[in-house]
């Protein structure tokens, strides 16, 4: 039992503990801010500088494991709100083709590398080489979201690979547990009893996910509590961490799967925000952690070879991914990039190097040794990322010979996207002479309008920095007038564009009906569903055509937008695309004919 003192002493040292490391962490994630290296390599720096291996005011960093696994969990369930069931399945060639193939072959060309270099035994060749593969999700993530790329083609591939890295987690912690060489755990399971463990724990959670998450927040939903919804987040994450944790699995699989059931629901954006400051503190925490682990003393007595083995993993993957990425249809300038983004170590090296160890696979210092690689590598990845601006920046300049909207004059509307329905948009405003921005990142589109003597600039139009050089600062309109291929049309980047252009009428073509609900509750001018109206038009002529009377006719449209508009309602409140339907017009639910008056 503890005595009053000890309690007092206990509580002190967690006090100064936790005023270093958020001081520290709030010094250098500022100045690297500032620098523009990224807030991860700010935490490791300071990690690294009040750890042992420097001034030593955290003497523990051990003790913070715990608490900031949860940082990487909440990572994945945030990651898994954002990825709709539907959209996972889209990306299913990338996901399990180009993530798989990058896995397995950086994973044993790096095993090779290291056994031929390092002279390392096969069995540590492998607890090493396979970890190497893994990039940062957590660093590469952020830099999508902050440049605005997550939804686009490269930044879903990017994602994918993410993703399958992610799901390798279990595979290869079974490898390592397979080859220890001390005794398993009796407790936790092993091989092929692992596998179906995690199948079935996976299926699990998808049925609680169905019959008891979306109807919790639902019923949260009607109470209009804030706390609430952060309680239940935070409940859906630790518990589903709990539960896979207590089965001996993955625990960021289980937050992952347990975002995923969720990414439908209509509550997923205020989740998101919800859960997203806790993330933010837990996984600055695990950076920190991982900067005061590092034994800087080896990495000092051997600099080169680190320098040497960093260089190795980043030149290895870069060069295996350009050529993966390319194979999978992409273009050599968009594969370099993504080889130079996904370059880096990741961050669940640190856990699987520990676990090396801890199988007796190789030494602790040779487990820190390569900690000290991947934070090298990871480090390396902002300047990487810079040479990949770079490079698209000379993509949009040259190669093409096409202006980019910073040679625009300034105007009061920017028109994105000038297909058949863009033209429409810019058509109509010139016919008022209001000067029109019109960017698009299609060349074969840019000469056919060029042909027509109509000036289309090249460019990505939902990147923030270069609508700025189009004028968007002073614009009264931006019109979104994409297709939304591939999905870029996002609520993340749509919000993006409000938060930074508040002045401007934002105007968005929407897809469709799961669309136009993802971006419900955004501040739009206008969100517009692209074949509502056409159709509609379609469907009167039809009529007329069948002999209906004109009267008829328009009291069947009014009644179908009426029923239009109360199902997309129920629909926004319910996150289930099949509200409402009985609703509709179809066999059997015609409309009665109108009564005739009587005098």
């Amino acid at each position: 039992m503890t005595t009053p003192a000890e309690t007092a002493q206990a509580t002190t040292a967690i006090l100064e503990s936790g005023a270093i490391m958020l001081g520290a962490a709030l010094v250098f994630v500022t100045l690297f801010r500032r620098l523009k290296l990224g807030a991860t390599l700010g935490y490791i720096v300071a990690g690294a500088l009040i750890g042992p291996g420097v001034l030593g005011l955290i003497h523990d960093p051990e003790q913070l494991t715990s608490v900031t696994d949860l940082g990487i969990a909440l990572l994945l369930f945030i990651v898994g709100l954002e990825l709709q069931p539907s959209r996972l399945w889209r990306m299913r060639k990338d996901i399990f083709g180009l993530g798989l193939a990058q896995v397995i072959l950086c994973g044993v060309a790096l095993s090779g590398l290291l056994y031929l270099a390092l002279r390392l035994s096969p069995e540590a060749a492998l607890a090493v080489g396979l970890p190497l593969s893994l990039s940062s999700t957590a660093q590469v993530l952020p830099m999508l979201r902050s440049d605005n790329e997550l939804n686009t083609p490269q930044g879903e591939r990017a994602f994918s690979i993410l993703l399958l890295q992610d799901l390798a987690i279990v595979p290869m912690i079974t490898i390592i547990a397979a080859m220890a060489r001390i005794e398993p755990d009796p407790a936790a399971p092993v091989g092929w009893r692992l596998a179906l463990y995690t199948l079935l724990a996976v299926i699990g959670l998808v049925i609680v996910g169905r019959t008891l998450l979306n109807p919790l927040f639902r019923l949260v939903g009607r109470l209009g509590e804030r706390e609430l919804f952060i309680v239940a987040g935070l409940f859906t994450v630790i518990g589903s961490a709990a539960v896979m944790h207590a089965l001996h699995l993955s625990v960021p699989l289980g937050a992952f799967v347990a975002g995923v059931m969720l990414a439908e629901s209509p509550y997923r954006h205020e989740l998101e925000s919800d859960v997203e400051p806790f993330r933010s503190i837990l996984l600055g925490l695990f950076f920190l952690a991982v900067g005061m682990l590092l034994d800087l003393a080896i990495v000092a007595a051997r600099p080169l070879v680190v320098i040497a083995l960093a260089a190795s993993v980043i030149v290895t993957k870069t060069i295996l991914i350009t050529v993966l990425s390319r194979f999978f249809s992409a273009s050599w300038t968009r594969s370099f990039r993504l080889g130079l983004l996904l370059s880096q170590g990741g961050e669940f090296g640190f856990v699987l190097f520990a676990q090396a160890a801890a199988a007796r696979l190789i030494l602790p210092e040779t487990a820190s040794l390569f900690g000290a690689v991947v934070t090298l590598s990871m480090a390396t990845t902002p300047f990487l990322m810079r040479l990949t601006d770079w490079l698209e920046r000379r993509e949009e300049r040259g190669g093409d010979g096409l202006d980019g909207p910073e040679l625009s004059p300034e105007t009061s509307a920017i028109v994105v996207g000038y297909g058949r329905f863009g033209q429409t948009v810019a058509q109509m405003l010139q016919a008022k002479r209001i000067g029109v921005t019109i960017i698009d990142k299609k060349p074969a589109q840019i000469e056919l309008s060029g042909e027509f003597g109509t000036k289309v600039y090249y460019g990505d139009g939902l990147r923030i920095d270069l609508l700025r050089t189009a004028g968007a600062e002073t614009a009264k309109v931006i019109a979104f007038c994409n297709d939304n291929e591939g999905g870029e049309l996002s609520r993340n980047a749509i919000k993006a564009v409000l938060d930074a252009f508040p002045q401007a009428s934002v105007m968005v073509r929407v897809f469709d009906r799961r669309h136009l609900i993802e971006l419900r509750g955004l501040d739009l001018a206008l969100a517009e569903r692209e074949l509502f109206e056409s159709a509609v038009v379609m469907g009167k002529a039809a009529l007329r055509a069948s002999g209906v009377a004109p009267g008829e006719i328009g009291r069947v449209e009014s009644e179908y937008r009426m029923r239009d508009c109360d199902r997309l309602e129920r629909q926004q409140e319910t996150g289930d695309i099949r509200a409402g339907w009985e609703n509709s017009f179809g066999e059997g639910r015609s409309l009665p004919d109108e009564e005739p008056s009587t005098v």
